[in-house]
């Protein structure tokens, strides 16, 4: 397949290919990034307002086109990619409205430090290089944009090689809603070039949304370089069900929460970890609920899951289950790839998952749930730590206590009470341990490429 394409995932066919750009493409995109970042950072917040609601606009009004658009590149249903479009939308709106207050200046008590006026004031760090997975391919670069932007930054985007035109899209909105020549930049770019990107003088500083692998190398280079980095590198996160749960509601949504974007997303629930009490119970219940879902063309609205992404991800996904059931996990339904064009896997649910094989600690980026038995809240607790992840998780339970609990001890950046992990423009996200460091969105997200400076005044 070539390096930079957008390739139909429901039929295999490649649509269209594209040029990366060459070396001296790439150096005048950063010297044209960096000449704008003089002036742009002395706009005020109601300009850069302006052009953030304007670029909110333009979207919410193309949003079938742009839905469309993502389906033919990734494989998502269109009715979750207008939904990720209008979230789209809203992030944009979010920042616009509320940057200002976001970024103010932070006053400190001035006597204490013998001084007339003291405060710590935010300040934009400059040219910020964003590389950027497929599965939200938009939301993912704008949940970037949108703040970096707002803050008085520019951004060059390196986005997933078989969503460019997502990634080409993003970068002509933003110019059409007004931002100057440079704020915005799409880097069609290989994997191996963003060494060059990150190392450049003129960069400041990075985000990165993907892999482990992908994650360390732009973490070793930047630690090298001494710039700061934001890294989300995924999960395999927890959802804990209790006795006390209503039993239905959980159920429904961790059928909704595995198989969101078909399956491949960072924060989607893929360990179901249930009390013994209810196990049968739920495991019934979901198999037939898993089972019953309609796998296919994703422009079909009839469509619940569509394909994935990639030929190489469909086969990945299969050699984890394949390799499970070998070692005695036992598959409730599904399982199968399925046998047509394009690279579709069909909701899958397995259990009598043991501890030495390797599906009890990796990541499965597909429509497959592993679920687990626990014979109390310990358990439980003990099974969902057990990863090297700890992005997001979901826990069901009426019991005040066990609230308390799984808020305290669940290892994670985000804890989900009856309900599922979803990211909110006015909640930070992000994760500990090997799913990354720092934060996106809400106002912590806008400070990660912010100068915080102290400023003293005798």
């Amino acid at each position: 397949m070539p390096a930079i394409a957008t390739t139909n995932p429901a039929t295999g066919e490649t649509v269209k290919t594209f040029t990366a750009a060459t070396e001296a493409q790439i150096d005048a995109a950063i010297a044209r990034a960096a000449a704008r970042f003089t002036d742009y950072r002395r706009t005020d917040f109601a300009q850069r307002a302006r052009w953030t609601h304007a670029a909110a606009d333009l979207l919410e009004a193309e949003a079938d086109e742009v839905a469309a658009m993502m389906t033919l590149e990734m494989g998502k249903t269109l009715a979750s990619a207008k939904a990720e479009a209008l979230k789209c939308v809203k992030g944009f709106r979010f920042y616009a409205d509320h940057a200002e207050a976001l970024l103010a200046d932070e006053p400190a008590e001035a006597s204490t430090v013998n001084a007339s006026r003291a405060f710590a004031r935010y300040q934009p760090l400059g040219v910020v290089l964003a590389v950027m997975p497929w599965n939200f391919p938009l939301w993912q670069a704008v949940r970037f944009a949108a703040p970096a932007l707002m803050a008085g930054n520019v951004g060059l985007l390196k986005h997933a090689s078989n969503v460019p035109q997502t990634a080409l899209y993003l970068a002509d909105l933003l110019s059409r809603a007004g931002f100057p020549d440079g704020c915005f930049q799409t880097l069609l770019i290989g994997s191996g070039a963003v060494e060059r990107v990150l190392r450049d003088p003129r960069v400041a500083a990075a985000t990165l949304t993907g892999s482990e692998p992908a994650g360390r190398s732009v973490a070793a280079i930047a630690g090298d370089e001494v710039k700061h980095t934001v890294l989300e590198l995924g999960g395999s996160d927890p959802f804990i069900v209790m006795p006390s749960a209503d039993l239905e509601a959980a159920v429904a949504t961790a059928v909704k929460a595995r198989v969101q974007n078909n399956g491949q997303s960072c924060i989607a629930a893929k360990r179901f970890i249930v009390h013994a009490d209810i196990y049968d119970d739920f495991v019934a219940k979901f198999t037939d609920q898993m089972a019953a879902l309609r796998v296919g063309d994703p422009t079909d609205p009839e469509t619940d899951v569509g394909p994935l992404a990639t030929e190489q991800g469909r086969d990945e996904v299969e050699q984890q289950v394949d390799t499970a059931a070998a070692a005695g996990a036992v598959i409730r339904c599904g399982g199968k790839r399925l046998d047509r064009p394009g690279w579709f896997y069909p909701p899958t649910v397995v259990t009598d998952i043991t501890r030495d094989m390797a599906l009890f600690t990796e990541e499965v980026f597909g429509p497959v749930a592993s679920v687990y038995r626990a014979a109390d809240i310990d358990e439980a607790i003990e099974i969902a730590n057990a990863t090297t992840f700890g992005l997001g998780s979901n826990a069901w339970t009426r019991d005040e206590a066990e609230i308390s609990r799984f808020a305290d001890e669940i290892e994670a950046g985000q804890v989900f009470i009856n309900g599922m992990t979803v990211s909110y423009p006015e909640l930070p996200f992000g994760g500990i341990k090997r799913s990354g460091y720092g934060r996106e969105l809400s106002g912590h997200g806008i400070r990660e490429f912010c100068n915080l400076k102290t400023v003293w005044v005798a």
